[in-house]
């Protein structure tokens, strides 16, 4: 496997753990907060975001690549509201289509078709995951402070499965 292409994905899985990690931290605020169905869907997020790297791990392993785990960053654990976290969800996950399109590109580049097939399942990925987070976050933006209508909408993400 090409070595540029190689360290990008690498860098993903940490990427996706990080990913996993930010959204256990985002579920913690949840439940500090008493919003539990948020915290619901946040858990359900953080295991998918394991599952992504655990994909990106196999593949890495399939091909015979080595892997090198790298630590994964604390995640901030400062939100100053739902819409806060919403906001920062998606533009998380904007950075994350951006890594995950340049393991496309790279892949590209290198006429790697192997990796050129399974990325392309990330890239469909992203785009359900931005189209979420954006969903949601156009809600809360429709949410007047003090409204009963946050309640309904944690009630909501609370029956994500």
């Amino acid at each position: 496997m090409d070595q540029k292409l190689e360290k990008l994905i690498q860098e993903q899985v940490n990427a996706e753990w990080y990913s996993a990690y930010l959204y256990v931290a985002m579920a913690a605020h949840f439940e500090h907060t008493n919003l539990d169905g948020f915290a619901h869907w946040m858990h359900k997020q953080a295991a998918e975001e394991q599952g992504h790297g655990k994909k990106m791990f196999e593949f890495l392993s399939d091909r015979g690549v080595r892997i090198k785990l790298q630590a994964i960053a604390e995640p901030t654990a400062d939100f100053a509201s739902p819409l806060d976290v919403f906001e920062k969800v998606y533009a998380h996950e904007q950075k994350v289509t951006g890594l995950i399109n340049a393991i496309a590109d790279a892949a590209d580049a290198v006429n790697d078709r192997p990796t050129k097939v399974f990325i392309q399942w990330f890239v469909n990925e992203q785009v359900e995951e931005e189209k979420n987070a954006a969903k949601i976050l156009d809600l809360l933006k429709h949410i007047p402070a003090g409204s009963g209508a946050l309640y309904q909408l944690d009630h909501r993400l609370g029956k994500r499965e």
